[in-house]
């Protein structure tokens, strides 16, 4: 790895979080009544393929228990669903509802307007770079915390 990338990065992720973060919300100052404990769930939810639940909880550091918790109430609120995985019906996916994506938006720590003004100031062929760069990101952050909690 080059050092000079790495910089770049520890440069860009702090200046794309000042531009487009929001402050933490409640469930009381949420749209939806959210907490950003549950907003983070739901951006952590892999798309279109949906997440194992043991997957989920070690990503996010949290006990199967706290997960299952957690995935109820997103459930009873129609949030996400629980489905059996198409290869093992004893396993389970999580996957996101419409409602879902629709309060991720809502409710990300990250304006979607902001992010949009943002992806709206690049070229096509950019913003299609900086999208499939930080999807690249995302999934070798989920393989390091798989790692990390193995």
């Amino acid at each position: 790895m080059d050092q000079d990338q790495l910089l770049d990065v520890l440069r860009a992720y702090p200046q794309i979080y000042l531009a487009c973060h929001v402050e933490h919300r409640t469930r009381g100052s949420s749209p939806t009544g959210l907490t950003s404990r549950d907003a983070s769930f739901l951006a952590h939810v892999e798309e279109p393929a949906g997440s194992s639940p043991a997957a989920l909880a070690r990503h996010l550091g949290i006990s199967r228990s706290t997960l299952s918790a957690a995935l109820a109430r997103l459930q009873h609120e129609g949030l996400v669903t629980l489905e059996a995985h198409p290869g093992d019906a004893r396993r389970k996916r999580v996957r996101l509802t419409e409602g879902g994506r629709a309060a991720l938006a809502e409710n990300s720590v990250l304006d979607p307007a902001r992010v949009a003004d943002l992806l709206g100031r690049l070229t096509d062929e950019e913003r299609e770079q900086a999208v499939k760069g930080l999807k690249l990101l995302a999934v070798a952050a989920r393989r390091c915390r798989e790692e990390e909690s193995g």
